[in-house]
């Protein structure tokens, strides 16, 4: 009997990266430097780099991957602008939580051979007009 080809399991949960910013810190400094916390839901997947800027989620081709943020205090406002990446890598968009205001990014992991995708998260806070950009790159790593 002929091995059987592998398939995608579609039912899997998507990688969840949760973005935690100190919004007071990030705010007085102007940056998010030192003031973001980056974690994700696939540890036992690979990532690395947990609790820093840095952080280096493993992925592969039909992964979804959300990216979601909350403020460090509770009484500040945080939201993500937009997500720069490589769109041949992975296409994130804007979603909201139906019957909320709750906003959150979502995306489709195109390919498997993607070495190393840095990629640059904006964020809204508190009421700055003009959002605040990562300055070391998170990445998704194959």
């Amino acid at each position: 009997m002929p091995p059987r080809a592998k398939t995608r399991d579609n039912s899997r949960a998507p990688i969840s990266i949760t973005a935690v910013l100190d919004a007071v810190g990030a705010l007085a400094a102007g940056s998010v430097r030192g003031h973001l916390y980056l974690y994700d839901t696939n540890k036992a997947g690979g990532s690395t780099g947990f609790g820093t800027e840095e952080l280096r989620t493993r992925v592969r081709a039909g992964d979804r991957v959300l990216w979601n943020c909350l403020a460090l205090e509770c009484e500040a406002f945080v939201g993500i602008a937009a997500i720069e990446v490589d769109r041949a890598v992975i296409e994130p968009e804007r979603k909201v939580y139906p019957g909320t205001d709750v906003a959150y990014w979502i995306g489709t992991v195109k390919k498997d051979d993607i070495d190393v995708v840095p990629y640059r998260i904006k964020f809204l806070v508190g009421t700055r007009t003009e959002p605040i950009v990562t300055t070391l790159s998170p990445t998704l790593v194959g």
